[in-house]
């Protein structure tokens, strides 16, 4: 992989010139995640995955987790 990786953050990422978020991004039809303080370690997994996940997000299902 000899291309750059075009990370993306939530408009949400906090106040802090973006250093408490996760970056998400499409590379070779899988999903890398990294946390925006800690870039050097990337999380690899799947498209559909990533849909289940979000799916869950959407519905409520991981509200305990923020409370």
């Amino acid at each position: 992989m000899t291309d750059a990786i075009n990370w993306q953050k939530s408009s949400f990422s906090g106040p802090d010139n973006g250093q408490s978020c996760i970056e998400l991004a499409p590379v070779d039809g899988e999903i890398k995640m990294r946390e925006s303080d800690d870039p050097d370690v990337i999380v690899t997994t799947s498209v559909a995955k990533l849909r289940a996940f979000v799916l869950g997000v959407k519905a409520g299902e991981f509200d305990h987790l923020i409370a």
